[in-house]
């Protein structure tokens, strides 16, 4: 894993930490963290998208936030835990996962023409 591979899990964190906000901030502080997330997780994403293929970057950014946001909910809030809902999510990290593994092909393919 690289370095803008990185920045994009990061972004995806911060993402979860954001969506998160949105929903239960109450006061100035928890507002002002949920600003914060949000631009240190479109910044991170941004950055990553310059080097890397955006539309990956931008399903591994989404899919990741979407599942950390649903074991969020599970684990910090009480959600009820749903087998379909688990195995939607599990697909979804599937998908997200062979979209990564096709892009480094790509990449790899991009850097022997170099």
């Amino acid at each position: 894993m690289n370095y803008e591979w990185l920045k994009v899990f990061l972004a995806a964190i911060f993402e979860v930490l954001w969506v998160i906000g949105l929903k239960h901030a109450d006061n100035l502080w928890a507002w002002l963290g949920t600003a914060v997330a949000i631009f240190i997780s479109f910044y991170a994403l941004i950055m990553a998208g310059k080097k890397l293929p955006v539309g990956t970057v931008y399903a591994v950014f989404v899919g990741l936030g979407t599942a950390g946001t649903v074991f969020s909910e599970i684990v910090f809030f009480g959600e009820p835990v749903k087998l379909v809902k688990l195995i939607l999510i599990l697909l979804l990290l599937i998908g997200v996962i062979g979209l990564k593994l096709v892009s480094e092909e790509k990449e790899d393919v991009q850097k022997g023409v170099e």
